[in-house]
């Protein structure tokens, strides 16, 4: 197929244009290279530079598109509650740009990176998409809102949706082909490597007093090409008639604070100087991901599931 991968500069994004490409695709990457990096892009991939604010260069770029992964987005949770302004234009009106322009120039598939946040603050610490939407942040509500508007585009005007819901996306490629790092990115692994570096003096643990078996939270970390080989299968899968649907992408595995610090101290060899600090507002205690659906639906099983070897990949690149 021929896919458009909008964002496909950033972090997740090249690294599905990746698996794109090397599963035989032809791949047209747009980005406004906000947070995205040349670095990251492929020479066999075609690099449009734009963004999905401008409807005219978006329409001529999405024509004689098969596909749209569309990555697009401001995903920062403290930003968006700060600046639901910036979040509405970006996120909301954005996408609504990319589902216009795809009727416009007859694409038919869209797979959209929407993310756990949809979920809120469950009750149950095992998340499947049965579970009550009921976002807590602004950016969380964003992604809602575009899955509730692609669903519509499907009644209205036949567009193939899969919302992949992510959890604690993590990683790199391990091969090195992907190497601009993520940036100010607001994730425990990345802060722990600014450690590593010297970057930031020492590590700030939010929490100790949660009711896990060490008091710190619990996540789900899923490496980005993981992540990446989804987004192919979906795809794929659309193409192949499956009916619209939103899947969540996790390991089922949980790892607390504490485990991801042993984990990074081993594959450095020493230890990280680290302090507790209270307890962020708005953090659960543990989220964990039932990706039973993503694996019945698509045949999709997520090949990282050590942690030391996630670490690993980050640390190759540091």
């Amino acid at each position: 197929m021929k896919v458009l991968v909008v964002g496909g500069a950033g972090y997740i994004g090249s690294h599905v244009a990746k698996a794109l490409m090397l599963k035989g695709h032809e791949v047209t990457v747009y980005d406004n290279l906000s947070t995205g990096q040349e670095i990251n892009l492929f020479k066999q991939n075609r690099f449009i530079k734009g963004d999905i604010l401008n409807y005219p260069a978006l329409v001529e770029a999405m024509r004689g598109q098969d596909a749209v992964v569309h990555l697009a987005a401001k995903k920062a949770v403290g930003e968006s509650m700060e600046n639901p302004m910036l979040y509405s234009v970006n996120n909301i009106s954005g996408s609504l740009n990319i589902l216009n322009a795809m009727v416009e120039c007859g694409a038919k598939y869209i797979v959209f990176s929407s993310s756990a946040a949809v979920y809120g603050m469950p009750e149950v610490s095992t998340i499947d998409e049965n579970v009550p939407l009921n976002p807590i942040n602004y950016y969380g509500f964003t992604k809602l809102e575009i899955e509730k508007f692609m669903g519509w585009y499907d009644r209205l005007k036949g567009i193939k949706f899969v919302a992949l819901r992510y959890f604690n996306a993590v990683g790199y490629d391990a091969d090195g082909d992907i190497r601009g790092k993520e940036i100010n990115s607001q994730n425990l692994l990345p802060i722990m490597m600014e450690v590593v570096s010297g970057k930031r003096d020492k590590l700030k643990i939010f929490g100790n007093d949660y009711p896990t078996p060490d008091g710190t939270c619990i996540r789900d970390y899923i490496h980005v090409s993981d992540l990446a080989s989804a987004h192919v299968l979906a795809l794929e899968k659309l193409n192949q008639g499956m009916t619209s649907q939103s899947l969540n992408l996790g390991t089922e595995k949980g790892t607390s604070v504490l485990e991801m610090l042993r984990a990074v101290e081993k594959v450095v060899g020493r230890k990280l100087p680290a302090e507790f600090a209270p307890r962020r507002a708005g953090d659960p205690a543990i989220l964990v991901a039932s990706a039973a659906k993503a694996r019945s639906l698509l045949g999709w099983k997520p090949q990282y599931l050590d942690v030391e070897k996630i670490v690993q990949t980050v640390y190759n690149i540091n």
